[in-house]
């Protein structure tokens, strides 16, 4: 190959790369324009109209409804999801005195049978935990129940024990015997749950007591949800029952006046 047709062919394959980096650069930008355009398809098919729709800010006023308020009061006769209450008995602790009646009897009568039948139970309270007597929507005047809303079983017991644990402990200590860390610091000391009193008092009076308060008490029904508030009540009768009633307590308790229905509920 002669000296001129080299330098020819390197001129050609000079041509050749330079040709070679104007395509890639005019590539590379019509990339570099077209990357951010898909995105901008991509992104417009995410549509907030629910979120940007026109909306009032609170207790802003309005032209729209006739009262000029623009939040709007609950339907008459609506109930919010979870606070129907249908069962007086679980959220107020109380049955008609008719229906209390009804249920000591069968009560009684299961005591009576126990003995035959080789279930003697050592707590009567705890034997009357299935509720059975008890009726929540009785009429008359009301009284303290006497019996669960429900079956006490041991998965609720564990339940009670560690509510307990946490709200209750502090002031009616672990066993309680009333002598909580807070008491230990100064705080009025509450009754032993041991007290004659307490050991006869009905389960409705404890529900009654966590609901509303007592004494120095304060209510914990925010706190504690109403089955919580049973399951307490139910660890409380466990608590009586590791302590066999001696015959003295039995003529404490004989003793003191009886508690009127009147008397149970509210703040003391």
């Amino acid at each position: 190959m002669s000296k001129s047709e080299k330098k020819a062919k390197v001129k050609r394959q000079k041509a050749k790369v330079r040709m070679d980096s104007r395509i890639y650069k005019k590539l590379a930008s019509s990339y570099f324009f077209l990357l951010p355009f898909a995105f901008l398809l991509l992104f417009s098919g995410c549509r907030q109209d629910m979120q940007n729709q026109p909306r009032y800010i609170a207790y802003r006023e309005s032209n729209f409804f006739r009262d000029g308020m623009s939040s709007r009061p609950l339907v008459e006769g609506t109930v919010p999801r979870g606070y129907l209450r249908d069962d007086s008995l679980l959220y107020t602790g109380k049955v008609s005195v008719a229906n209390q009646q009804g249920a000591s009897q069968n009560r009684q009568a299961a005591e009576n049978a126990a003995p035959q039948t080789g279930t003697t139970q050592s707590n009567p309270t705890m034997a009357a935990a299935t509720g059975a007597g008890a009726q929540p929507n009785g009429v008359g005047s009301e009284a303290d129940s006497t019996v669960f809303p429900f079956p006490v079983t041991q998965q609720v017991l564990e339940r009670g024990r560690e509510r307990y644990q946490i709200f209750c402990a502090v002031c009616h200590g672990l066993t309680g015997d009333g002598d909580g860390m807070v008491v230990r610091r100064g705080f009025r000391k509450p009754s032993s749950y041991y007290d004659p009193r307490l050991r006869s008092a009905p389960v409705g009076h404890f529900f009654d007591v966590m609901t509303n308060g007592w004494g120095a008490m304060p209510s914990y029904a925010q706190q504690i949800p109403a089955t919580d508030r049973w399951a307490i009540i139910a660890y409380i009768r466990a608590l009586q029952a590791t302590r066999p009633q001696t015959a003295t307590d039995t003529q404490g308790a004989a003793s003191l006046p009886q508690q009127q229905p009147a008397q149970t509920g509210g703040q003391r």
